[in-house]
């Protein structure tokens, strides 16, 4: 039986869609403005191949019984610049020039802000205080840097020389994981965890990913592993952001002109 109008309490406004797109899952869920969940997470394994088309089409069936928002924040794998993808080493290789935000716009019919999906990850993660590091593992080797609570954008540690000449991603990403186990992976995590306090000397550093659950060293006082949700909750922080502004719709998806130079690679999670 229907409660009588008197009863029925409001949901307060903005209602945030939070979506996580990775390399194996595409998650969603609503938020409240103060960021708590409401309903459950949904996820997709994310489409393969995994071009533009198949990810957006993707995140059209994901979005349809998920309930009524207002405005959307995504974190995606690899380097977004003013709303457009600039690297995306974990997804299909046509990412590149795409404008997410423009497409998710004209999809959605509401207000998108994208970013990294470290970058989200560690926004629902830090304190703001002092400097912090948030490390994502998944499918590759994401980080975020935040000084008193300000990001540093487009951080990109994963690419960056670690031992015997390979880089972060190479020895620490899924397929390292599954090549040469958990406990080997681990060795090489407190080695990177090691290398990291004294290169970039942060007061504290946040694990997180879809592979946090396979730490199973003892970690340094000032390191905490957190929750995977972290990279969905973020998107309230990512609205809170002046950094961040909402872009304007087009009709189609448009790369950028073949004559720019290929990016490098950027750091990225499942």
């Amino acid at each position: 039986m229907a409660l009588p109008k008197k009863h029925i309490i409001p949901i307060a406004q903005p209602i945030t869609l939070a979506l996580d797109i990775g390399g194996s899952g595409i998650k969603g869920i609503l938020l409240s403005p103060t960021g708590q969940p409401i309903g459950e997470r949904i996820r997709i394994a994310t489409p393969q191949p995994s071009t533009p088309k198949a990810v957006l089409a993707g995140i059209a069936e994901l979005v349809k019984g998920i309930g009524k928002f207002d405005r959307v924040s995504v974190g995606f794998p690899g380097v977004i610049q003013q709303g457009r993808v600039k690297t995306a080493p974990n997804l299909d290789q046509s990412w590149p020039g795409i404008h997410l935000v423009r497409e998710l716009v004209r999809q959605l019919k509401k207000p998108v802000r994208a970013a990294n999906d470290a970058d989200v990850q560690g926004f629902g993660a830090i304190k703001g205080k002092g400097i912090e590091l948030v490390i994502t593992l998944g499918t590759g080797f994401g980080t975020a840097l935040f000084v008193n609570g300000t990001l540093v954008p487009n951080l990109e540690i994963a690419h960056h020389p670690f031992r015997k000449g390979k880089t972060y991603e190479d020895d620490l990403g899924a397929a390292a994981l599954k090549k040469v186990g958990k406990k080997k992976w681990n060795q090489r995590l407190s080695q990177a965890i090691e290398t990291l306090d004294r290169v970039m000397n942060y007061d504290r550093l946040y694990l997180g990913g879809g592979n946090g659950k396979k730490v199973t060293m003892t970690l340094p006082s000032n390191v905490t592993i957190i929750s995977n949700v972290a990279g969905l909750l973020g998107g309230i922080a990512l609205w809170a952001d002046k950094a961040q502004k909402p872009l304007p719709a087009t009709n189609r998806l448009q790369p950028t002109s073949r004559k720019t130079s290929s990016p490098s690679k950027r750091n990225s999670s499942a």
